[in-house]
């Protein structure tokens, strides 16, 4: 039964736990910062009999990935079958302690740094300032406290020290063996509970974040560690990175775990998923996720993490791909995919209440899965030129973003040799990114007259190379170096049809106000295409039917009971519905009541 101790403990007990591998620093603790100086100082207030603070405990059964050694010093593993002690209050006073204690040497900043230094003046009064130094003193008496607690005695001291150097290190000896530390244990409770009491009185005032309460959590000895599985995800070659697509952060992956978990990805949806569910959904997401990456590359222009408007997108395509099984989606399914994107990317509809958003939006995939036109506001619809000509480009908003992903999915060619255009992620973060060109220079523009923010139009960017970018356009005007590109690239023509760009549209007159409102007409135009596929469906869902139909209700519910049955499998059940192997478990749980 989960319950609160309070347990006080010696030097002795309390370090010979950790010697036992029985005391352990989970890994979602912040790094071993604290340096000698500050360990000296807590020394000095534990001769002095000064609190130094509670230590908090969480005893549990349950196995955590922590740290395995402290500098030099190997620490060893907990008994198997035996409670383990992780450390949730007090990481940086205990491992000070212990670090003395063993005489720890580990390296920071590239310095190496020797606890075996930290040593009692032996010259000092007991009740002066500074009795613990953080070096050994040349000429003066003293002992590092390592060699004080490892090896205390009297009769070797003889050698070494004078009577009342003796009498005083047996003092101290006294003083730090018998010290009791103020310790509160937490008894088996959830793993959750732990992670969020640990939330709540980090001294630093650094919370944990979604991602390292969910590694905690689901950590399974041997079998299965979030920690690892996302830097595999995020792997170079064959994951996420090699794919263009490191920069998504650790909780749009988990958001998309539990999307195909439980369908849900708020903050508190992610923490009831269960340790079993979350890994019987792993393999299925992280499929879904790669699928759904290739798909945003290949048939939306989003050829890095980068030009994401938002990085939640990627969770109900991950849902739909996961869904599909990674079949490839028919012609009006990838018309409604494009659909979606656009209409979410243009309408902002992730800069707030992403959770709810997100739960409405599976429901749209389900809807397109099913071979019907989700349901949208008509006049989120539907782009015009105005909407388009003198809006400001800004490199992060949403709107921008899906412009550049149009620009990217059309093809842009580089201006002088019809060469592919190369984006990078390190090259879309900022307005200035050398992948991001002013069709018209502004230098040019602001001489003539215009504004910043008219000379800043969205509708004056174009997708270049740095090379073109900051080497030879530079401020000069379209006409002359369009001129000068035409003789060297005969396709000209052509390649600047990648971009939205006619000749005449006001580029050899140098006509800035004709180019915008003619580029802005162009992309309206393929906007709209693509925000109003023609595409035959069945009629909408209503919100009833769409329930029943819902990968969560009845509908499902009746088809793996009937399975179920028949004597299948759980994980041939979870197949056949499309649904995850702990939400067929959480049935079958259910209806045993």
């Amino acid at each position: 039964m989960a319950h609160l101790e309070n347990q006080p403990k010696s030097y002795t007990v309390l370090f010979s736990a950790i010697d036992e591998g029985m005391i352990k620093i989970p890994e979602f603790q912040r790094d071993f910062v604290w340096d000698k100086v500050q360990t000296a100082h807590l020394i000095d207030s534990i001769l002095k009999g000064f609190p130094i603070g509670t230590f908090i405990l969480w005893t549990t059964q349950t196995r955590l990935p922590h740290m395995r050694n402290i500098g030099n010093i190997r620490l060893p593993e907990p008994r198997e079958g035996y409670p383990v002690q992780y450390v949730l209050d007090g990481q940086q006073r205990m491992t000070s302690l212990y670090a003395v204690r063993k005489g720890v040497r580990l390296t920071r900043d590239g310095a190496e740094v020797d606890y075996k230094d930290i040593a009692i003046d032996l010259s000092a009064k007991p009740d002066d300032d500074n009795v613990v130094l953080d070096s050994i003193p040349p000429k003066v008496p003293s002992i590092p406290v390592w060699e004080l607690l490892s090896s205390f005695n009297p009769a070797a001291l003889m050698e070494k020290y004078n009577k009342a150097h003796i009498n005083l290190i047996s003092t101290y000896y006294q003083k730090l063996s018998n010290y009791q530390f103020s310790t509160i244990v937490l008894n088996e409770y959830d793993v959750e509970v732990a992670t969020e009491v640990f939330t709540r009185i980090n001294t630093g005032g650094q919370k944990l974040t979604l991602f390292e309460i969910m590694v905690a959590k689901t950590f399974h000895e041997g079998h299965f560690d979030l920690a690892k599985r996302f830097q595999e995800l995020l792997d170079k070659k064959k994951g996420l990175k090699g794919a263009g697509y490191g920069t998504i952060p650790p909780e749009t992956v988990l958001q998309c775990v539990s999307a195909v978990a439980c369908g849900s990805v708020r903050r508190q949806d992610i923490l009831s998923v269960k340790r079993k569910g979350f890994i019987d959904s792993w393999e299925d997401a992280q499929s879904g996720l790669f699928y759904a990456v290739e798909y945003l590359k290949s048939h939306l222009g989003v050829r890095v993490s980068g030009m994401l408007p938002y990085n939640a997108l990627l969770i109900p395509y991950t849902w739909f791909f996961w869904k599909k099984q990674g079949r490839s989606p028919s012609q009006s399914e990838n018309a409604r995919l494009r659909q979606y994107f656009y209409w979410a990317s243009l309408t902002n509809r992730f800069r707030s209440g992403v959770g709810s958003k997100i739960a409405e939006d599976i429901g749209r995939m389900e809807q397109i899965i099913g071979g019907c036109q989700p349901e949208y506001d008509r006049q989120e619809l539907s782009i015009k030129c105005e909407d388009l000509a003198w809006r400001r480009f800004s490199a992060g908003n949403a709107f921008t973003k899906a412009i550049v992903c149009l620009l990217s999915e059309w093809g842009p060619r580089r201006f002088d040799t019809h060469g592919k255009v190369e984006l990078d992620n390190n090259w879309l973060k900022q307005a200035n990114s050398k992948n991001y060109h002013h069709f018209f220079p502004r230098a040019f523009l602001r001489d003539r007259g215009f504004e910043q923010s008219e000379s800043d139009s969205i509708m004056n960017i174009v997708l270049v190379d740095d090379y073109l970018n900051k080497r030879v356009i530079h401020a000069k005007p379209p006409s002359r170096y369009v001129a000068d590109f035409r003789k060297e690239n005969k396709k000209l023509p052509q390649t600047l049809k990648t971009h939205f760009i006619k000749l005449d549209w006001g580029v050899l007159e140098d006509d800035y106000r004709k180019f915008v409102t003619n580029r802005a007409r162009a992309v309206a135009k393929a906007l709209n295409k693509v925000l109003a596929p023609d595409v035959a469906a069945k009629p909408a869902f209503k919100k009833a039917a769409f329930k029943k139909s819902s990968p969560t209700g009845p509908a499902w519910h009746a088809k793996a009971r009937r399975l179920l049955g028949k004597g299948q499998t759980q994980e041939k059940v979870a197949q056949a519905c499309g649904v995850s192997r702990s939400s067929v478990a959480s049935l079958v749980r259910k209806d045993k009541g």
